[in-house]
C-alpha cells in the first residue's frame, strides 16, 4: 500500500511506525538532518549502539552544489503541465532528529530547469522505489486533492447541516457521484453536440482550460434551455427578447448558481 500525504505527515515517530506496513510519500525539508546508516557493531563493543553514521550534506548544499548527478525526467502533469522536464537527482539516508527513531528514506530532490517552481524534495519510507513512481504518485494526489476541492466549492461537501451521522453518510457519497455525473455529462455534450464548454476566464484569473464550475455551467445551460423549460400556462402579458439576450441570460445564471 502506498499512502501519499503533504508535509504535515512528514514526521519521524508516525514514518517509523508505518514504514514496515506501507510506503509512505511525503514532502521533505530542504534541510532535514540526513545520515548514513548505523555502522555495524563491533563485537565485543559497549554501550549503546549507534543509531546513525557520519551526517550527510543538507538537501538545500546538494542543490547547490556542482557535483550533483542530476538526471533528466519527464513527468506527466507537473502543476497542471501535460508533460514538464524535470531534473532530478536522488539518494538513501537515515533521517534522524534528537530524540525520534531513525528512519532510512530515499529522498528525491526536483529541479524545474525552466524556473516556474521552487526545488522541492521528496521522501519515500520504500528505498527501491524509482523517482519516477515517486513523482508518479505525487502526481496522482494532487488530483485527488482537487476533486475535493471542487465538490465542496460547487456542491457543498462538508457544508451540510444534517444532525445525524447517517444523513451525512448518505449525502458526501451522493454528492460525490453528482460530480462524476456532471464531469461525464460535460464531456458527452462537448463530444456529440454544439454546446461548448468553455473555460470562464477573467481579467484577474486566466485560464486555458475548462475546470468543474464550466462543466457544471453548462450542464445547467442545457437543462434551463428551451424546451426543457416550460413556458407558463397562464395567459399574460408577454414580452418578446432576443435569443441573445436569453442566452446571455441562461450564461449568467448558470455561472451565479
Amino acid at each position: 500500500m502506498v499512502v501519499v500525504a503533504d508535509s504535515g505527515f512528514a514526521a519521524l515517530d508516525l514514518l517509523s511506525g508505518v514504514r514496515h506496513h506501507v510506503c509512505m510519500i511525503t514532502r521533505l525539508r530542504l534541510d532535514a538532518n540526513l545520515f548514513r546508516p548505523a555502522p555495524r557493531r563491533r563485537p565485543a563493543q559497549r554501550g549503546r549502539p549507534p543509531m546513525k553514521g557520519a551526517a550527510l550534506p543538507k538537501l538545500d548544499k546538494v542543490l547547490k552544489s556542482k557535483k550533483t548527478d542530476w538526471t533528466s525526467l519527464v513527468v506527466s502533469q507537473w502543476y497542471n503541465a501535460q508533460q514538464r522536464t524535470l531534473l532530478v537527482a536522488t539518494g538513501t539516508a537515515v533521517w534522524y532528529h534528537a530524540g525520534q527513531p531513525p528512519v532510512p528514506i530515499r529522498w528525491v530532490l526536483v529541479r524545474d530547469p525552466s524556473g516556474a517552481h521552487e526545488p522541492s524534495a521528496f521522501l519515500s519510507t520504500d528505498l527501491d522505489a524509482t523517482p519516477a513512481a515517486i513523482l508518479g504518485w505525487l502526481v496522482s494526489r494532487w488530483r485527488v486533492e482537487t476533486t475535493f476541492q471542487e465538490v465542496r466549492t460547487h456542491l457543498g461537501v462538508e457544508t451540510q447541516r444534517q444532525w445525524s451521522d447517517l444523513a451525512i453518510l448518505r449525502t458526501t457519497p451522493a454528492l460525490l457521484g453528482l460530480f462524476s455525473l456532471i464531469t461525464v455529462w460535460a464531456d458527452e455534450l462537448a463530444r456529440t453536440t454544439n454546446t461548448t464548454v468553455r473555460p470562464n476566464a477573467t481579467a484577474w484569473y486566466c485560464k486555458r482550460e475548462p475546470t468543474f464550475s464550466d462543466a457544471i455551467a453548462a450542464v445547467r445551460r442545457v437543462l434551463w434551455a428551451l424546451p426543457n423549460l416550460s413556458p407558463s400556462r397562464q395567459p399574460g402579458e408577454t414580452i418578446t427578447i432576443s435569443t441573445k439576450l436569453v442566452n446571455r441570460l441562461f450564461q449568467t445564471l448558470s455561472m451565479a448558481a
